[in-house]
């Protein structure tokens, strides 16, 4: 099936599971055509069929609960039920059981769609091995405790701290479905003082869903939640299971992570706490700046944790990933990188 054909029926399908914004859908449909790496953000439903083309092998691999839509700008940071100060994956929204090398291959691909300064044989050899690291001793990346040199990339200024509420305060008010409604004031603190509803229109692969901002003030200060509606992960789609429920909670309260206690789904909506040092780090001139394989190894190693969290598959995983070695990464996104590049090109003379 081309991609433009897929497309349509990805968008057909979220019409019947969601009120889609379709003017998001008309701006997604824009950034897709801006470059290869947001046209990959933006296509998870994709990818099954991208891997299943190029490198059909992987397809046969030990399937843990994984990420998904794994990529560079698929980070960040969280406070845990001990308000220690967390790095990872910050968006789950595409879990679901995959064979495990497609997560390490999405991000591989999404640094050299990305074109940062890092190279691409660098890039693979960091992801593969922190991948290994993180598959064989899982835990969360813990930035009040270790890992601290981590600070320096999540650092969040005073500039940072107002420009979040400045783009809370222009986002224009709306009226949520009930379910939304209640999902985010269900959400809020006892005692808070309930402000506004806002429509919110983020992100890359989820532009086109519903997604509202609750703004209150609570014992002094003003808080937000956040509410965006659930669907199933976009390779079960792709596979044909799409009516299998979402594995979200599941692979946010792994055995391996240190959960953020105030993100959960409630009413088809997933609902989240979101501050100035609760965010997602998203690519900018300081990111690129700052990206190095360093940083690549790590979000290597959080992908390794996470797949650890299905501890029955850990060793057939391991065993496995002896037989490869980074050269394989390599040259598997280099192939990879090039099918999409071809579905980028289709979508963007379908647009021009």
């Amino acid at each position: 099936m081309s991609f433009v054909d897929q497309n349509t029926a990805y968008e057909t399908w979220m019409r019947t599971v969601c009120d889609v914004v379709e003017e998001d859908l008309e701006r997604k449909h824009d950034r897709m055509s801006k470059t290869a790496f947001k046209f990959l953000r933006a296509t998870f439903f994709r990818w099954a069929h991208t891997v299943a083309a190029t490198v059909p092998e992987i397809m046969e691999l030990p399937a843990p609960l994984a990420v998904g839509d794994a990529h560079v700008e698929n980070f960040g940071t969280w406070r845990d039920a001990e308000t220690r100060l967390v790095w990872g994956i910050n968006d789950h929204d595409d879990a679901a059981e995959i064979p495990y090398a497609s997560d390490i291959l999405r991000l591989a691909v999404s640094v050299r769609l990305a074109d940062f300064s890092v190279g691409s044989r660098d890039a693979a050899q960091a992801i593969f091995e922190g991948y290994g690291e993180g598959l064989r001793d899982p835990g969360p990346t813990l930035l009040d405790q270790k890992e601290m040199w981590m600070r320096d990339y999540v650092t969040v200024t005073d500039e940072h701290r107002t420009a979040f509420w400045g783009e809370i305060d222009d986002y224009s008010g709306a009226s949520p479905s009930s379910d939304a409604k209640s999902a985010l004031l269900a959400s809020l603190p006892a005692g808070a003082e309930f402000e506004r509803f806002a429509g919110a229109s983020k992100g890359g692969g989820s532009l086109g869903r519903p997604r509202f901002v609750a703004v209150a003030r609570w014992r002094g200060g003003r808080i937000a939640r956040e509410a965006k509606a659930l669907l199933s992960s976009g390779w079960d789609w792709a596979t044909g299971n799409a009516a299998r429920p979402s594995r979200l909670n599941d692979a946010v309260n792994g055995a391996t992570s240190a959960p953020d206690p105030f993100l959960h789904t409630d009413r088809g909506f997933i609902v989240r706490r979101i501050a100035a040092d609760t965010r997602k780090v998203e690519r900018n001139s300081d990111f690129d700046r700052k990206l190095d394989a360093k940083l690549l190894r790590a979000m290597g190693s959080e992908i390794g944790s996470i797949h650890a969290s299905t501890p029955q598959l850990k060793q057939a995983i391991l065993d496995d990933l002896k037989q490869r070695d980074p050269g394989w990464l390599y040259e598997t996104a280099k192939a990879t990188a090039s099918a999409v590049g071809t579905d980028f090109a289709e979508w963007s003379a379908s647009n021009a």
